[in-house]
């Protein structure tokens, strides 16, 4: 059974950075991707990156290229979402998800105020 848990999240002023991390147990050869993905009050939840557990091929969505970087941590079995040059409207709840979908988890606050 996958079990993910994200932590990481916190209050930023824009322009700043986090990292967030998402522990994963369980992963097996059924998964091919695992994901981050956002929620922002009053929005749908969507992806913001994705990694190919195949080839280690990642993708991202417009709005965070060139700010944000998804990597894999195989020591600790997790996956990392580095998120430099934070803007407000990066505010959300995040989460990590394989592909399939498992259970969601808890998420992680992210709100970027000044």
């Amino acid at each position: 059974q996958v079990q993910l848990v994200e932590s990481g999240g916190g209050l930023v002023q824009p322009g700043g950075s986090l990292r967030l991390s998402c522990a994963a147990s369980g992963l097996t050869s059924h998964f091919g991707g695992i994901g981050w993905f956002r929620q922002a009050p009053g929005k749908e939840r969507e992806g913001v990156s994705s990694m190919d557990l195949r080839d280690g091929k990642i993708y991202y969505v417009d709005s965070v290229k060139g700010r944000f970087t998804m990597s894999r941590d195989n020591a600790k079995n997790a996956v990392i979402l580095q998120m430099n040059n934070l803007k407000p409207e990066d505010t959300a709840v995040y989460y990590c998800n394989t592909f399939p979908p498992t259970s969601w988890g808890q998420g992680t606050q992210v709100t970027v105020s000044s």
